[in-house]
């Protein structure tokens, strides 16, 4: 009976949603053990670095267990929930809850057939240290917790040769110690051995934080090692330590604002940044604005003058195509596209994200209001698509709704140009020879000097200048 029963339990396992993503985070469960599903039904929503996606289940049957907890991240490939698809025993699976956690040996079996290569971008190490957890976890934690707290024993009596020799006997024994690799560099670079390192994680995995426990717990020590004596205060575990709850709030670096985080530094590092600004007397767009909005072919779209804004960038990468490419390092070229796909940097919940209107280039005024307008709510609701945030080519980022008059904005990675617009408020402004009021805004336009000189940059920031002054130019230009 037991064995029809296990026989029948499916597993669902976390897909990669996007391109390579390595994890995502289950934000919400919609189904509970004992429920019934159908082929097609969402059972949760999870984030992942790039957007919070929607996960159906693949086959009907009854829930039978899910595996973690809202608000866990979990690797791809890793199963998270379980469904009996025997048919019509809903009621005898439901009932003995208890057992898969039992019985978890016949699990691992499952993992290593053909599964192993999903976990994109962590290879055939990753998945192995899938497998080792599932065979019983609390036993490579039992074992890292004894060999931590001999090691600082041995630490504290001052015993030189002891970290060497206390590894060597448990050696071939023990499993290699779970840990991703930016945890694997950060003890390597503060000389830390993982196998000394008590592991706090899911399933007997090391954490940074772990990393950082450890550095503290052998502080003492530390000094007497010339060249490791700088790198233990700069670890500065006693402010954790410290934490004062009442006074200060920490958030986990997860998620979208982890990849965001990530991709600004790599781009502002590896790119060099230039920006060039420009301040203009919009007056006569803000009037067309104004216009467009009784347009009847325009009726019930998003017209504002981002929508005219983004235009006249379309026009002015269309006078200077050179500016709309990208540098490819590892086969040393430089990729013109002949299209755009404009980004537009979106302030969610979750973080700065950059979805993009495919072939904007291509696309007439209500075309592109249409786009503007659903690319806006779709990202307010947080169900932008991994999809829609790639392949962008350039990008406007529209400050000016925040008041502020300008910046100096950092490139998407992988593209050249980037546009800040500026707030447009009414400032004193020289118009046929006279002061007058008139509506002005400050536009900035960062570019990869690699590729764009300062030629190159000026022509375009200065057509953008002149279709805003003068708007009729979207139509002798565009």
């Amino acid at each position: 009976m037991t064995t029809m029963t296990e026989a029948s339990v499916r597993e669902f396992r976390m897909p990669d949603v996007g391109e390579g993503l390595t994890e995502a985070e289950i934000l919400k469960w919609y189904v509970q053990p004992g429920d019934t599903v159908t082929d097609g039904q969402v059972v949760c929503e999870v984030e992942t670095a790039k957007a919070a996606v929607e996960l159906p289940i693949p086959y009907d049957g009854v829930v039978r267990e899910l595996r973690f907890a809202e608000g866990t991240t979990v690797d791809v490939g890793t199963a998270i929930i379980t469904v009996d698809v025997s048919g019509g025993a809903a009621a005898p699976v439901d009932e003995p809850a208890p057992a898969p956690e039992a019985a978890p040996a016949p699990e691992p079996e499952e993992k290593p057939q053909g599964r192993q290569p999903v976990l994109v971008g962590y290879g055939v190490a990753a998945s192995s240290t899938k497998r080792r957890p599932r065979k019983g976890p609390e036993v490579p934690v039992a074992e890292a917790a004894a060999r931590a707290a001999v090691q600082q024993e041995l630490n504290g009596h001052g015993r030189a040769g002891a970290p060497e020799a206390a590894p060597e006997a448990p050696a071939a024994e023990r499993p290699r110690p779970l840990a991703k690799p930016p945890v694997r560099k950060l003890a390597k670079d503060l000389g830390v051995d993982l196998a000394t390192v008590t592991p706090s994680g899911p399933e007997g995995v090391i954490t940074r934080e772990d990393v950082h426990a450890a550095v503290a717990a052998v502080q003492p020590a530390v000094p007497e090692q010339a060249p490791a004596a700088p790198t233990a205060p700069a670890v500065q575990a006693a402010p954790v330590a410290s934490y004062d709850g009442a006074r200060e709030t920490r958030v986990p670096i997860k998620g979208v604002r982890r990849a965001t985080a990530a991709a600004m530094v790599g781009s502002a590092f590896t790119a060099p940044h230039v920006t060039e600004f420009v301040t203009v007397d919009v007056t006569r767009t803000m009037k067309l604005v104004e216009e467009l909005k009784q347009d009847k072919d325009l009726q019930g779209l998003r017209v504002n003058p981002l929508l005219l804004i983004a235009k006249a960038l379309l026009v002015a990468i269309k006078r200077n195509p050179d500016i709309n490419a990208s540098w490819d390092e590892a086969n040393q070229e430089i990729v013109l596209k002949h299209y755009v796909n404009l980004g537009i940097a979106a302030a969610t919940p979750r973080g700065l994200i950059v979805p993009n209107i495919k072939d904007a280039h291509a696309r007439t005024l209500p075309q592109l209001a249409e786009s503007l307008g659903e690319l806006v709510s779709t990202a307010r609701d947080g169900k932008t698509s991994p999809g829609a945030m790639q392949g962008g080519t350039v990008t406007i980022t529209n400050v000016g709704v925040f008041g502020i008059d300008t910046g100096t904005p950092i490139l998407n990675p992988g593209e050249a140009a980037i546009l800040a617009v500026g707030a447009i408020k009414l400032q004193p402004w020289v118009h046929k020879g006279k002061v007058k009021p008139r509506q002005v805004t400050t536009l900035a336009l960062s570019f990869d000097h690699r590729l764009v000189d300062g030629e190159l940059g000026s022509k375009v920031l200065a057509d953008i200048a002149a279709i805003l002054e003068q708007p009729k130019r979207l139509i002798t230009w565009g």
